[in-house]
């Protein structure tokens, strides 16, 4: 009963007049941003954090607004692996494997209707077991001290890779990088400076907004320059929606169970919408078996991944604001927007700021049934978007996001960081090297030094006290594990995954 006082609470602070209007934007420009190849999720919200900031909204309406971005990108990420047999991100590569075969059917309404659907229905079920699961992890959590906290951190940066990361000592080494960025500026508890260079403007740290934007929105930016990309795309002709109630029955049970593998998948961090939306058509074509058609256009290929990868989306919001540890890549931008506003995720915030998580939990299920009305009927203006040429708008999105970070500080160093940064995204990305470890290191590393001298300090310098309780013990194990096993199941499921993407490849037609 508790949770659903709670609950209302959130509704009193979702359904207010300013908070709908930003829980509408977000889902229109999510699903735009979802919708164009390459953009995806995490940066999208990234390249809009400076803009809530340069607004002066709330805390509450940010957060509304962003995480509705969120939602809409993993919605949107169907449009084009559909029309265009390209995923909008990597969560949305396995909906290629049915919903463009379904295109060149002439049902390419078809099949952006039920993955709407199958959208709706998994990220609405992991809406319900966030709002279930969420508090009873919050109040487990009350019982983590110092130790236990760094063991946790430490699981945090163990897991990154997942068990889908193609490289684990790649991504142990940008997590350092992260953490080596963290310790830039004056040292809390001694007054020392660290790497700060006698340059003013780095006593305090580096901004990771301003990392997060470089990193994400002006490497993208020149990874489209160096392709050259001058052309928009050219999309599957729509056809007239001609669902019926038949069909949308036929993948219900799908989509139900893709949900479920989901949401467990997001909850897990470091595994996110990748991996549930692989599991989830790997599960539902085995139990289909040979009376499905999976890989050349069943509308179950479609619903499984499209509830997977959505349902994963928000079950990785649960690590996020319970632990402060986040379940995904796009949850680690969120996580810099909260700490920005100085609201520290963690089991504390359920109390401390009730009001705010609620509204922001309540907002997902007005924003599920926004999307909902917005991806059918609208499917035709975002289609369009799909034409635009690169080269014009990439360089407005990254302008958008220097208006922005110079609004925050009116600093133009902050801009030549924000180069810098774009500059070392790129260059990471050329090596392979992934790019949310280094922005985890910078955001959990203050913490997790902070919990590590505490620690320290209450046991008197004695080491051992990190493993000192039955909790702390069984997160290390668990920790270990999570770094282990990219070595030992992650080389299989990278194979399948090939194989996977090797089917996106459409052969030629002969002349």
């Amino acid at each position: 009963m508790e949770t659903l006082s709670f609950l209302l609470q959130g509704f009193a602070v979702a359904l207010t007049p300013e908070h709908l209007m930003f829980a509408a934007i977000g889902a229109m420009l999510g699903t735009l941003i979802g919708a164009l190849p390459g953009l995806g999720p995490a940066n999208g919200v990234a390249i809009l954090i400076p803009l809530a900031f340069s607004l002066g909204l709330s805390p509450a309406a940010s957060l509304i607004m962003l995480t509705s971005v969120y939602a809409g990108a993993m919605y949107g990420g169907r449009i084009s692996s559909i029309l265009l047999n390209i995923p909008g991100d990597e969560p949305a590569m396995m909906t290629t494997l049915d919903g463009y075969p379904m295109a060149m059917k002439g049902k390419a309404a078809e099949a952006l209707a039920i993955s709407a659907i199958a959208s709706f229905i998994g990220s609405l079920l992991a809406t319900i077991g966030l709002i279930i699961l969420a508090p009873i992890l919050a109040r487990f959590a009350l019982h983590f001290g110092p130790a236990e906290y760094f063991a946790l951190f430490a699981l945090a940066f163990a897991t990154l890779g997942g068990i889908t990361g193609k490289n684990p000592v790649k991504t142990i080494v940008a997590a350092a990088l992260g953490l080596m960025v963290a310790t830039v500026g004056v040292d809390i508890s001694t007054g020392n400076q660290r790497y700060t260079f006698n340059i003013l403007e780095l006593y305090e740290g580096i901004d990771f907004i301003i990392a997060i934007v470089g990193l994400f929105a002006v490497s993208e930016l020149l990874f489209f320059i160096e392709k050259h990309v001058g052309e928009g795309l050219a999309a599957a002709k729509l056809n007239k929606l001609s669902l019926k109630m038949k069909d949308i029955i036929e993948v219900l049970p799908t989509s139900l169970r893709g949900s479920l593998l989901g949401f467990v998948s997001g909850v897990l961090p470091g595994a996110g919408a990748s991996l549930g939306s692989f599991i989830s058509y790997t599960l539902e074509k085995r139990i289909v078996g040979s009376k499905g058609k999976f890989g050349e256009g069943d509308p179950r290929g479609v619903a499984a991944p499209e509830a997977g990868n959505n349902a994963a989306a928000n079950g990785a919001l649960v690590p996020m604001l319970t632990l402060g540890v986040p379940g995904s890549g796009t949850t680690a931008v969120l996580l810099a927007m909260l700490i920005s506003l100085n609201i520290q995720p963690g089991p504390m915030l359920f109390q401390q700021n009730a009001e705010l998580v609620w509204g922001v939990i309540a907002a997902l299920l007005v924003g599920n049934i926004m999307l909902l009305l917005l991806n059918i009927p609208m499917i035709g203006v975002f289609v369009k978007l799909l034409s635009i040429p690169p080269k014009y708008l990439m360089p407005v999105v990254t302008l958008v996001a220097a208006v922005g970070i110079y609004s925050i500080s009116n600093s133009a160093l902050d801009l030549y960081f924000m180069v810098g940064f774009g500059l070392l995204g790129y260059v990471l990305r050329k090596l392979d090297v992934p790019l949310v470890p280094v922005i985890l290191g910078m955001l959990l590393g203050p913490e997790m030094e902070l919990n590590l001298r505490h620690a320290l300090t209450i046991s008197d310098g004695d080491w051992t006290a990190l493993f000192s309780s039955g909790l702390s013990i069984g997160i290390w194990i668990v920790a270990f594990l999570g770094l282990a096993l990219p070595y030992i199941i992650g080389p299989v499921l990278r194979r399948r995954m090939e194989r996977a993407r090797a089917r996106l490849e459409v052969p030629e037609e002969a002349d």
